[in-house]
């Protein structure tokens, strides 16, 4: 038995969904069918969940709503008549989204969830209705009737463990299951969403609830680059990537798949593989627990940008008992998050995202660490990015960093820091923002056209 996701990309017009027709019924073990909302018809256009955004804004602030309702009714009624769908579907779709605008503002923590998950609800009901016009027997599930039972958390639910046993009770079913993506159900039957992007979630919970043989993620591109294709010409496809790998590339800066997604496929031992729906025939990029490739020590490049780092120096640092703690303790206190913390034996840096600062934080640590900590030097320097080259086959192939290092030094970028974990999955070096486009097309000639 297969999951198969599909992105909003794959579901944005009637043309779309006629590739998404075919590839179901290409493959009769496609039985569990998660969707997203509808996504970009062109560069211009919105997406419905951003639509559904603008129109909860406008509706608890008073405005007027009508333009908002209209614009999304009509992009589901554009798809349901090039479809021919009828006007059953129509009316439900409408009826739903006009009775949004009649949910209470006041003591609701939930409402903001009930309007997005409003995009991806819809177009299940759109999908299923379309399946079973073209010969699919197919069969609506709303998450609740799924089995996805979430925590009280508005925007970042988090599944209720004992909601695998419920998942698990879909193998029941004879038809083909359209389930929508991004929101489960709380315990009292309140909707509650995943973080933004959590139709992916969806797909993984399902897939390790009826223990599938596969999980699918349908999407715009043909599977997983070894760098991104805005900075590096034509990069090639990676064929295999392993859990631990995708964990770091999802991290570092590849945005193709959630990656809280890959938890509960992780843990459920489910392999996943991400596909076009614009090129199905492509084998796409699968994501395995153990590579069955030895032979390729990098895997992918990445890197994020807008970094800073704490910069630390204090002699004989190593001897003074909790000074690390101490200094961390000033960022919990200020409710700043950090990345990364590599150490010498007399200075550590913390890299943290740019975010996380202002120049009132900023001072107060500055204070703190040459007042209460005595530091002998401290500064914050602005504008970094971090380059990570991943490969679970680096451990055991010896020179990766030196090859890495002089592939940078040949491009004359300095590296400000370099870190690397006990697991040896990936290698982080910390340059110059300015520095980042010429990094990463220096490093990816190195490992991949040699």
């Amino acid at each position: 038995m297969k999951v198969v996701k599909f992105g909003g990309s794959s579901l944005a017009s009637s043309q779309q969904l006629y590739k998404v027709l075919n590839i179901i019924k290409s493959d009769y073990t496609r039985r569990f069918i998660v969707v997203s909302a509808p996504g970009k018809r062109y560069e211009e256009d919105l997406k419905m969940t951003d639509a559904l955004i603008q129109y909860y804004q406008n509706y608890i602030n008073g405005k007027d709503i009508v333009k908002d309702q209209t614009w999304i009714i009509n992009r589901y009624q554009e798809i349901i008549s090039d479809l021919s769908l009828g006007s059953t579907i129509a009316e439900e779709i409408t009826r739903s989204i006009e009775q949004l605008a009649s949910l209470p503002i006041e003591n609701n923590q939930f409402l903001y969830d009930c309007f997005l998950a409003a995009g991806e609800d819809n177009n299940a009901k759109l999908v299923a209705t379309f399946f079973n016009q073209n010969d699919i027997p197919a069969r609506y599930v709303h998450p609740n009737e799924a089995g996805i039972i979430v925590t009280k958390e508005p925007c970042n639910a988090r599944i209720i463990p004992g909601s695998y046993d419920k998942i698990e009770n879909l193998c029941l079913y004879n038809e083909v299951l359209v389930i929508p993506g991004f929101f489960g159900v709380t315990e009292d039957n309140q909707i509650c969403t995943f973080s933004r992007g959590g139709s992916d979630i969806t797909g993984s919970l399902i897939a390790a609830g009826i223990k599938a043989d596969l999980y699918e993620n349908f999407t715009d591109v043909d599977g997983i680059f070894a760098a991104h294709p805005g900075v590096v010409k034509n990069p090639h496809a990676i064929p295999e990537l392993t859990y631990k790998e995708m964990r770091e590339l999802a991290y570092a800066g590849f945005s193709v798949l959630h990656d809280e997604a890959l938890l509960p496929a992780y843990r459920g031992r489910i392999p996943l593989v991400i596909k076009n729906t614009n090129n199905p025939q492509q084998p796409g990029t699968k994501i395995v627990l153990k590579h069955t490739r030895s032979n390729i020590a990098v895997t992918g490049i990445a890197s994020d940008s807008r970094f800073a780092s704490i910069n630390v120096s204090k002699y004989l640092m190593n001897r003074e008992v909790g000074f690390g703690r101490k200094v961390l303790q000033i960022l919990e206190d200020l409710n700043i998050s950090f990345e990364h913390m590599p150490t010498g034996i007399d200075d550590l840096s913390i890299v943290l995202r740019e975010k996380e600062l202002t120049s009132i934080k900023e001072q107060e640590i500055l204070n703190y660490l040459t007042r209460k900590l005595e530091v002998d030097y401290v500064d914050i320097q602005h504008n970094l990015s971090t380059i990570v080259i991943v490969g679970e086959n680096m451990k055991s192939q010896i020179g990766v960093t030196a090859t890495a290092t002089q592939a940078l030094s040949r491009e004359k970028i300095n590296i400000t820091m370099i870190s690397q974990g006990s697991s040896e999955v990936s290698i982080m070096f910390v340059i110059d923002s300015k520095d980042e486009k010429r990094a990463i097309k220096a490093l990816y000639e190195t490992f991949f056209q040699k």
